[in-house]
């Protein structure tokens, strides 16, 4: 995935979490408003009188349905109307404890989760140092460092030999050495290194395999080349 595409899908898992923290947030308010305009209808309709007594404050908890309320939840009187107007309210906090927050919260940690990754992703794509040399098969050849990258960024480990041999493959124009020129570069004073060869080809054939589109074949075992899979194929 490209880390734009990573960064696309972090803002809509952010957008999604703000939603549902803000859609629960509401439906809560609203449920709240319900209650209280309720409790306050039957208190003052009980009580028949506009005066706000510590009476009516226990009446008025009384009626409350949810119980998280009670204790939590105030009268005030509209001084600024003509006519007498008492309202209840309660603070943000109290509505925001009422509200279920677990699908917004799950969706928060998915989000900090994919945060988390998207970084690393980034950050091992970032590992790829600008001076990168010739690139094939999804495979980088790093100059300056002296390594291979695969097509995410990570670095690809080898034995020294396995690193020497791949380096001579990406330096050949062809992409192709005999066996010959291979046994002299890697065992010059060895008489007969064909096991030898057999044995590093056999073992660096995976490697390459897994982390990039690349494959070494054998040409009549008189030669060794790294082609393409899907060309090959």
């Amino acid at each position: 995935m490209k880390p734009q595409h990573a960064l696309v899908v972090l803002l809509a898992m952010l957008l999604a979490s703000g939603l549902a923290s803000v859609g629960s947030y509401r439906s809560a308010s609203r449920m709240v408003s319900h209650d209280m305009a309720r409790a306050l209808a039957i208190t003052m309709q009980e009580q028949h009188s506009d005066v706000i007594s510590q009476d009516t404050i226990r009446a008025f908890n009384s009626h409350l349905q949810i119980a998280e309320l009670r204790g939590r939840a105030t009268l005030a009187v509209d001084t600024r109307s003509k006519q007498f107007r008492a309202y209840a309210h309660c603070s943000e906090a109290t509505i925001f404890s009422l509200s279920d927050q677990r699908p917004a919260a799950l969706l928060w940690v998915l989000t900090a989760f994919w945060a988390m990754f998207a970084w690393h992703r980034r950050r091992a794509t970032a590992a790829v140092p600008a001076t990168a040399g010739p690139s094939l098969g999804g495979l980088t050849y790093s100059a300056a460092e002296g390594r291979f990258y695969a097509a995410d960024g990570s670095l690809v480990r080898f034995t020294p030999m396995q690193h020497q041999l791949l380096e001579m493959f990406f330096h050949s124009p062809s992409h192709s050495l005999s066996k010959t020129e291979i046994c002299e570069a890697l065992w010059p004073k060895k008489p007969d290194a064909s096991e030898t060869l057999y044995t590093l080809i056999r073992r660096l054939k995976p490697i390459v395999e897994h982390y990039s589109d690349l494959k070494i074949v054998s040409d009549r075992s008189k030669a060794y080349r790294l082609t393409n899979k899907q060309i090959e194929n």
